[in-house]
Order: C-alpha cells, then sequence, then structure tokens
C-alpha cells in the first residue's frame, strides 16, 4: 500500500535526502519517496504504521522535520519564530545543510557548532523610552509617564540572541578557569623539588581535590561538549566534538577509576607514593581551552556578518510623514505606500521613493559604493537608508518594509552567505573521512606506543593517543569556505556587487570572456529623442503622433523616451488597435485603419516594407553617429523615422580597458545596426561585436562560446538579455535594469555600472584566494600536527606534544581561519 505525507521543515536537498533516508529505515517502509518542492513524502509499506511511529523516528533522528496526515491542518507559524531580541533566523557556520535556517539558537545537528544568528532588517533598531516606575509605559519618545509623571528614561536594548550566546560562553569560561587553575598548580606542584603541597595533604588526598575540582569544569562549564560528542556518534555524524568527547572523556574516565581502583593498574602507571598518575589537569585544561577557542570563534563570527550589520544601521526608525499639510513624526513601520514624506537636510531617506517636490544631492556610496553624491530632482528615484545633503525635499513613498532595496540587498546577502561553493565539496568529502581517520591513528598511535615506546609505555600510549584525538580539528576545514564567502559577499554588498550565490564567485574568478549589451549596459541607460523626420511630403508632426501613440503600450527604454517626447510637444495620443511587440524589431499597431509599423530596419524588411533611398541616406548618417533609429511605416511604405541618442557612461572605456588588461577578452552583442554598433565600438576600442542580435541570437552566440571552452559572463538590462544572462556561466546585471534581467542573473550591480563588472572581478579573485589559504592552512596544520601529537619526533628529538599544547592549537586553528577570512573586509576591490 502507498501513502503520502506533509512534511514540513526541509529547505534544501540535503534535508530531502536525509528525511528520505529516515523514513525508509522505518521498520515495514519498502521504499520511500521524498518531494522537497512538494513537502510530500510516498511511502510504500505492508501494513498501515501510525503517524506517530514515523514521527517518532523523526524525533530520534534529530527532530528538526515533522510529519503529518497529507491535507492535516499543521498549528505552525511558517514565519520564523522571534527569539527575544533576536530575528528567530539562525544557521550553521559551517553549513552543513546548505542554506537551512532554524526557528531557535542551538547546536548543528550535524557539526555539533553553535547556531549562528542572521542579522535582518526586521530588527528593530529604534530607541524606546520607559518610566523607570512603571516599565509597562513604553513610548517611541521622551516625555512624561502618564502613571506617575516622572521622566521617561531609555529603554535599555535587549541584547541579540548572537551577543547572549557569547555571554552565556563567557561566564562559562569564568567557571572552567575558576576550578581549573587549582587543578592545574596542583598537578604542576609535582614538578617542585621538596613540594610544599605534600606537607599539608598525601598525594592520594590531592587526587581526590582535583576530581571535586574537575566535576563543575566537566559536568557544568563544558557538558555541552560531551552532548555534542553523544549526540554525534548516536547520529553518526562525527566531528570535532566528537574528538574531544572521546579524548577529554577518556582521560576523566582514566583518571577516576585510577583513584578508586588503584590496585587493578600495573606497576609502571603508579608513581613512587603508589598513585597512579592520575589526568585531571589535562582533562580540565584541555576542555577549557576548546571552551576558550569557542569563546574566541562567536567574538569573531559576530565580525564576519558586519556588513550585513552596517546596512543594518542604515535604516531610520523615525519618518516625517506630510498629513492634510502638517508634518508629524511615525515610526518607519507605519509608512504606507503613496504617503507624502518630508526629508530634511542630513536625514536618512526612510524607504523607497520618488521625489515629489524640491531637490537635493544624495549619498548614496553606502549602496552603489561610489562617494560622490547624486543631485536629485522632481521624479528622480531614492533608496532606504541613503542620506539626504544640505537640501530638503518631499517623497512619495512607493516601496516600503521588506520591498525596499536596502531590505533586497540585505535579504540577498544573508541568502548568498549561506549557499555553498563548488570549491566546498572538496572540504566536506575530506571532512566525511576525516574523524574516522583521526580515531584509527589514534588506536594506531596508541597501539605502537606500547608495542616499541619506551617505559612507561602504557602511560606514553595514552597521552600520545589522546593528543592525536585533541590536535585534530576538522572544524577548520569546514570554515574555511564559508567564512571567506560570508565576508566576501558583505565586501561586495558595501561596493554595489549584489552576490546571489557562492557559486557565482567562484565562476567569476574563472571568467575569460565577457559578453556585454551596448543600450543600458554600456550607455547610460536614458535614451532621448534627438530628430524626428519625414520624406515624401509626410507632415512631421503626423509621424511623431504615430510614434507616441504606438509606444505608449511599450515597456522598452527607447519607447519611454519617445513618450516623454511626445509630452514635451503636447502630442495628442490617438487609439491603437491590435497592438502587437516583437522582440528586437519594434511595435505594430492599427491607427485609425491602418497599419503603422515603428521598429528597425529588420522588421521593415520581414513585413517588406519599401525604404525611399532618401530615408535610407538620412538615417545611415545619424546610424554613424551611434545613434539608434527607428522607422515609421504606413501602408507597407517607410514615411518616417525617429533617431535617439544615449550617452555612453563615462566609465564604460575605463571598466573595459581594465578587464582586457586581465586578460578577459570583452565582445559587445546589440540588437542595433552594424553602424550604431560600429560607432560605440570604436569609442570603446572594441575589436569585437555583432549588430543586429535578436534574444534568440544573444543566447546562440554564448552557447558557441561556451562550445569552444569559452567561460562567459554576460551583462545586461534588458528583458532581450534575459536568455543569454540565464545561459551563462556568470549572469551579470545591471541594478537599473528590468526585474526579469535582475532575476536570471547571478550578480546585479547597485548602480549599473560597468565598473561594478572589475569590482566583481577583483572581489572573486580575492575571495577564492582567501579560501585556498584556509584550506591550505587547515589541511598543513592537520597535516603536520596529527604526526607531532603521534610521537613522530620523539626517536629523533625527544620531543612529545602535550595533550593540552595539543588542544590550545586546536582552538586557534578555528580562529585564525576565522582572521584569515577577515582580511577580506579590507580588500581592495574598486
Amino acid at each position: 500500500m502507498k501513502n503520502t505525507y506533509q512534511i514540513n521543515g526541509m529547505t534544501c536537498n540535503g534535508c530531502r535526502g536525509h528525511v528520505e533516508q529516515t523514513l525508509a529505515k522505518i521498520s515495514g517502509v519498502s521504499n520511500a519517496a521524498v518531494d522537497l518542492e512538494k513537502a510530500e513524502a510516498v511511502l510504500e509499506m505492508d501494513n498501515e504504521i501510525p503517524l506517530k511511529t514515523l514521527q517518532a523516528a523523526m524525533e530520534v533522528d534529530g527532530g528538526h522535520y515533522s510529519i503529518h496526515e497529507l491535507g492535516a491542518h499543521v498549528h505552525e507559524d511558517t514565519k520564523p519564530k522571534a527569539v527575544e531580541n533576536g530575528n528567530g533566523v539562525f544557521y550553521c557556520p559551517m553549513h552543513c545543510e546548505g542554506e537551512k535556517t532554524y526557528t531557535e539558537p542551538g547546536d548543528c545537528p550535524v557539526c555539533g557548532m553553535d547556531l549562528v544568528e542572521e542579522a535582518s532588517a526586521t530588527s528593530n533598531n529604534g530607541q524606546e523610552y520607559t518610566c523607570p516606575m512603571h516599565p509597562e509605559v513604553v513610548s517611541d519618545e521622551p516625555g512624561d509617564c502618564p502613571i506617575c509623571g516622572m521622566d521617561l528614561v531609555p529603554k535599555q536594548a535587549d541584547i541579540s540572541a548572537e551577543e547572549k550566546s557569547y555571554q552565556k560562553l563567557l561566564n562559562k569560561f569564568k567557571i572552567a578557569v575558576g576550578f581549573t587553575f587549582p587543578i592545574f598548580l596542583i598537578a604542576m606542584s609535582e614538578m617542585i623539588p621538596d613540594n610544599p603541597l605534600q606537607g599539608i595533604l598525601s598525594l592520594k588526598y590531592w587526587n581526590w581535590v582535583q576530581f571535586a575540582l574537575s566535576i563543575p569544569v566537566v559536568f557544568y562549564a563544558t557538558w555541552m561538549f560531551f552532548e555534542r560528542a553523544y549526540r554525534s556518534v548516536k547520529t553518526w555524524n562525527l566531528n570535532m566534538f566528537t574528538l574531544i568527547g572521546i579524548g577529554a572523556g577518556v582521560a576523566w574516565l582514566f583518571s577516576v577509576f585510577a583513584i578508586l581502583v588503584p590496585d587493578f593498574f600495573p606497576p609502571q602507571f603508579k608513581t613512587d607514593q603508589g598513585t597512579v598518575h592520575v589526568y585531571f589537569e589535562a582533562t580540565t585544561v584541555i576542555l577549557t581551552l576548546v571552551l576558550f577557542g569557542q569563546l574566541l570563534e562567536a567574538r569573531a563570527h559576530s565580525k564576519t556578518n558586519s556588513a550585513v550589520k552596517e546596512l543594518l544601521k542604515l535604516a531610520p526608525n523615525k519618518a516625517v510623514k506630510i498629513v492634510d499639510g502638517k508634518e508629524e513624526s511615525i515610526s518607519i513601520d507605519q509608512i504606507s505606500k503613496g504617503d507624502l514624506l518630508r526629508v530634511k537636510p542630513g536625514d536618512k531617506i526612510p524607504v523607497d521613493g520618488s521625489i515629489y517636490e524640491g531637490e537635493s544631492t544624495v549619498d548614496e556610496s553606502m549602496i552603489t559604493g561610489e562617494p560622490v553624491p547624486v543631485q536629485k530632482m522632481v521624479g528622480d528615484a531614492i533608496s532606504s537608508g541613503t542620506i539626504n545633503g544640505k537640501g530638503s525635499f518631499v517623497m512619495t513613498a512607493e516601496k516600503v518594509g521588506a520591498d525596499t532595496l536596502l531590505s533586497q540587498i540585505i535579504d540577498m546577502v544573508n541568502k548568498a552567505s549561506r549557499s555553498q561553493a563548488p570549491i566546498q565539496k572538496l572540504a566536506d568529502k575530506i571532512s566525511s573521512y576525516f574523524v574516522p581517520a583521526v580515531v584509527f591513528i589514534s588506536i594506531v598511535t596508541f597501539l605502537v606506543w606500547v608495542t616499541f615506546g619506551p617505559e612507561p609505555a602504557y602511560v606514553y600510549a595514552l597521552v600520545n593517543a589522546i593528543a592525536v584525538l585533541i590536535i585534530a580539528c576538522p572544524c577548520a576545514l569546514g570554515l574555511a569556505t564559508p567564512m571567506s564567502v560570508m565576508v566576501g559577499v558583505g565586501k561586495g554588498a558595501q561596493s554595489g556587487v549584489l552576490i546571489k550565490n557562492a557559486e557565482a564567485l567562484e565562476r567569476m574568478d574563472k571568467i575569460d570572456t565577457l559578453v556585454i549589451d551596448k543600450t543600458g549596459t554600456i550607455t547610460e541607460g536614458k535614451p532621448s529623442v534627438e530628430e524626428v523626420g519625414s520624406v515624401d511630403g509626410v507632415n512631421k508632426d503626423l509621424v511623431l503622433q504615430y510614434i507616441v501613440s504606438l509606444n505608449q503600450h511599450s515597456e522598452h527604454p527607447l519607447a519611454d523616451a519617445t513618450v516623454n517626447y511626445g509630452k514635451t510637444k503636447n502630442v495628442s495620443i490617438l487609439k491603437v488597435d491590435d497592438f502587437s511587440s516583437v522582440t528586437g524589431m519594434g511595435v505594430s499597431g492599427k491607427i485609425e485603419g491602418k497599419t503603422i509599423l515603428l521598429g528597425n530596419r529588420k522588421m521593415m524588411l520581414e513585413a517588406n516594407v519599401s525604404i525611399p533611398e532618401k530615408l535610407l541616406v538620412i538615417v545611415s548618417a545619424h546610424q554613424k553617429q551611434g545613434k539608434t533609429v527607428s522607422y515609421v511605416a504606413a501602408a507597407g511604405k517607410a514615411i518616417g523615422f525617429v533617431a535617439i541618442g544615449d550617452k555612453i557612461k563615462e566609465t564604460s572605456k575605463k571598466a573595459i580597458e581594465a578587464l582586457q588588461n586581465y586578460g578577459i577578452s570583452v565582445v559587445m552583442l546589440t540588437g542595433d545596426n552594424h553602424d550604431t554598433a560600429k560607432a560605440a565600438a570604436d569609442h570603446l576600442s572594441l575589436t569585437d561585436f555583432k549588430a543586429g542580435m535578436l534574444p534568440q541570437d544573444k543566447l546562440a552566440e554564448v552557447e558557441r562560446l561556451q562550445s569552444e571552452g569559452k567561460k562567459v559572463a554576460v551583462a545586461g538590462d534588458g528583458i532581450n538579455d534575459a536568455p543569454a544572462l540565464a545561459k551563462s556561466d556568470v549572469g551579470i546585471a545591471m541594478g537599473t535594469g528590468t526585474d526579469v534581467a535582475i532575476e536570471s542573473a547571478t550578480i546585479t550591480l547597485v548602480k549599473g555600472d560597468l565598473h561594478g563588472i572589475v569590482k566583481a572581478h577583483n572581489l572573486s579573485k580575492a575571495v577564492m584566494k582567501n579560501i585556498k589559504q584556509n584550506l591550505f592552512f587547515a589541511l598543513i596544520y592537520n597535516t603536520v600536527g596529527i604526526p607531532i601529537a603521534a610521537g613522530v619526533l620523539y626517536p629523533f628529538f625527544g620531543l612529545l606534544l602535550s595533550p593540552m599544547i595539543a588542544a590550545l592549537a586546536m582552538s586557534f586553528s578555528s580562529v585564525s581561519v576565522i582572521a584569515n577570512a577577515l582580511r577580506l573586509r579590507a580588500a581592495k576591490i574598486d
């Protein structure tokens, strides 16, 4: 029999596979098939299995997923649950389960590391005020308490879940140090001649004192390490805590057994006083040092997403709304689309919108990365978080809340930070064999020392086997890639380069060919009508009327330019029937019973339109000057034209030269005619270009280049670029372009400037170099550290590695990887 169930909690393909394996292992289930998109599981079973049995199996395996009868109402909030002042979204810094997130803080079920809280634009950064006598009174502004009249005081903001986790670790670390230090002193006193402690108590009783002092360290301050180790073995997700749990656990249990039944051990384990050597100091020092490493990691993790936190600071919490001609201060959460807002000099712009009245300069550097303020006039777009200059203006709110550019940037950065780069697969593959290999090496180390080591051989064997377990650090290997990606993506966001996923960063590093569009990519994307003309005695005003009437139905940027031009000429709009748009060619429709065509020469040829020689000459002259020209035809004959100019961006030439100097071939593909394309190519010193390219032609050209073994990036801004953007190895969209182009791309340039591609290229180079450094450090560290811990230097130099030193080295290995990743914040990508 087959039954279909609803699965909740899956967020990636790794989740799907995990759930599928768990369900397939249940007794009575002959086959299990899980669909991630539908969030369903189809189970084939011999007999009906109770739902409780299925859910119990999933809870035993981690409890992060739930199973329900198909169609049953699930009483769960689909949004993450808020955790006090946090935003309720947590993820594993090693991305063990891909982009999966959790709604509560805790440990990663795979690697055991503390989950990290994601910074979110929904976090409240506003100051609140409360009454010291009546804490239930809360106000957004200072004032008097309505109950007792006392002055309201600033409310102490709740610290984030990230900070609370750090404080919790810090408190445990203080306790661990407080109890570990006297244990260490007792153990080290044996090295002092005429040990003064022996006069107080015998060694036997000092061992009991060490045991008592170790209990708070083992069973409170660092007990979480043993919990994680147990869970890792139970689920067979072996990790760093598996090794720590085994190593420190064996040392502590050995010591406890030694003080309870000392006569069980052979003489070589005993001291001159008949007591057995104990390792309480090694156990507690190791655990305390590992805890210290976790503390440093928690503090370092808070810096890796500092770029997002800086972006969050840009979001203001107040705005000035104009209501019936009066100004009133409101919370940013109260702004609705269409509201009129006053922005005063020096204020942050609260939401996305456009200037309704007034003008000013706006500092957009925090979003575009460009330091020069931009002049803004009536009708110009402005973005949330940017800073107004010395002018004052009224704006219309157009996008609020999560729809603002700033919120979208933060969301994109968070998602990209959790994505996995292909190079991480290498680290993941190594890590999957790492822990079993280390345990095997530890066992071999023990046996070799027992067989060939000097007396006391068993003591040497135990100490070195523990050192091998403790020094090994799969954590450093797992952090190598995600830490660099997180910092790199944040760095890009601060420079106006938005990375959709980590794979795009890695692929950008290998790009050798860049395909670029002309309009809106090389040019400013702000076309303007330069001339409207007619031939054979046709009224020029009628030609303009045809052009404006047709283009009012089109979404093309060139169409907008003609419509705006028509408005300045007070052109009356004619009714258009049977409107049709042909991508890459033009538009057509019936006006007053006549079929009117407006488009390029290719459209005219396909419609068998005759073009007078005189018109061809005029059009050719405009095209050689780099203008885009469209023909106007009526009744099968061309009767006029419109010439549109679009200024080439000042940075385009410099950016193309920089990319060519990096060895990247730049190819321009445009829908314009050959003469217009050549004029632009000559200006930019481009030798490789193709004109008259339709969307399918651009797609075919990208496929041709890829078939030749080229790694192709495509930069564009329009709907006609979307197929090529999607097909390319790396799609780069201009932030000033269409939503379709941006959705098809993996990198978005906020400013819509070719120089952003130079930034993206430099960023990818810096990130990949950093990742390789991290992987090298992690691999070399373990390659050198494990043999030294095993004692390979002892036959030659008489050197052994104390488990305590091994713990210190292990703790700092992860911190060193994070510290190296943080260097990316200072990388120069301009």
